[in-house]
């Protein structure tokens, strides 16, 4: 393959992927969108954090059988700090800080 052939699938799949976006914008403006879609749309950000994360955390868990895991258990605490503060950073830094931790004691 040719590198200016590289070049032109680069640009076909960067203007097609501007133009896939954009469509959504340009069409919010012509058309009301719902309410009630307005509502599950809430959802999405958390659900996409779950679908990325809890395959992480939960895998070498099951495969291994090892419940006490470090992963799994950052998860747990991260879950429970989120829970009552709601805050992401806090989340973030105890979350890592437990799994450091928990790797450094060799749970």
């Amino acid at each position: 393959m040719s590198q200016s052939m590289i070049w032109a699938i680069l640009l076909a799949a960067t203007v097609g992927t501007f133009l896939f976006r954009y469509s959504f914008l340009w069409l919010s403006d012509r058309y009301p969108m719902p309410e009630r879609m307005r509502q599950l749309l809430r959802y999405i950000p958390a659900s996409v954090i779950a679908a990325l994360t809890l395959p992480a955390i939960l895998t070498p868990a099951i495969h291994d059988g090892n419940w006490h895991a470090p992963r799994l258990l950052a998860g747990v605490i991260a879950m429970l700090v989120m829970w009552r503060t709601r805050s992401a950073l806090l989340t973030l830094v105890l979350g890592m800080i437990a799994l450091w931790l928990g790797r450094w004691l060799a749970l």
